[in-house]
């Protein structure tokens, strides 16, 4: 048996959701090594690796690429996790994961993003944001996604806000984040938030201005 909603190819307009594949190895470690600096500072890692900058390349070949992904397709068959690979133009630009999942009267997830400083600021992590929190919330079957982001990171909280997710409170160090354990502060949709959906709202805050 599939778990809900899940394969699942979701797309508005150049953006394209969808999940990810073994043969993503080669451009995923490729936009990956291009962006260290960009990502290395928002990683989630082991505690205690404290030269993640300095061992990035090392955590970046096609070898993990395909333990991540034999591990996310097992995980997601059993529907605790939704990785989905974000293509801007048919390229492969970033990722969206849903992990983990729990069912049960929580009946919630967490979610996850990166995106290839090349295409930020054009809408695409905020698009692909939005056409994943609607699946979670149609086809998926849950009732709450949370996203957890550091203080620091900006950028992440500009995305969150786009959409609006309400901040709900800040966790004391949280999750082990460029090899410490780091302050992350937390954000929340529910279902009744958005009963329009969210690519619906993006569309109109965009077409508003």
């Amino acid at each position: 048996m599939r778990a809900p909603g899940w394969p699942a190819v979701l797309s508005e307009g150049p953006v394209l959701v969808r999940p990810l594949r073994l043969r993503d190895a080669s451009a995923w470690v490729e936009v990956r090594l291009r962006n260290a600096d960009w990502l290395a500072p928002w990683e989630a890692t082991p505690p205690g690796l404290v030269m993640v900058r300095e061992t990035w390349a090392q955590r970046q070949t096609v070898g993990i690429y395909r333990q991540m992904w034999h591990r996310l397709r097992q995980q997601a068959r059993i529907g605790v996790a939704l990785p989905f690979a974000v293509a801007f133009h048919g390229r492969l630009v970033g990722q969206v994961t849903v992990s983990p999942i729990a069912r049960g009267a929580f009946n919630s997830a967490q979610v996850g993003y990166w995106v290839d400083r090349e295409f930020a600021g054009r809408a695409i992590t905020p698009t692909a944001l939005a056409l994943v929190v609607d699946h979670c919330f149609g086809p998926v079957g849950l009732h709450r996604v949370e996203a957890n982001v550091r203080p620091e990171n900006a950028a992440s909280q500009r995305v969150l806000a786009k959409l609006g997710f309400r901040e709900e409170g800040l966790h004391r160090r949280y999750l082990a984040i460029d090899g410490h354990y780091r302050d992350h502060l937390s954000f929340a949709l529910t279902t009744e938030d958005v009963p329009t959906g969210l690519v619906y709202r993006l569309r109109e805050n965009t077409r508003r201005g």
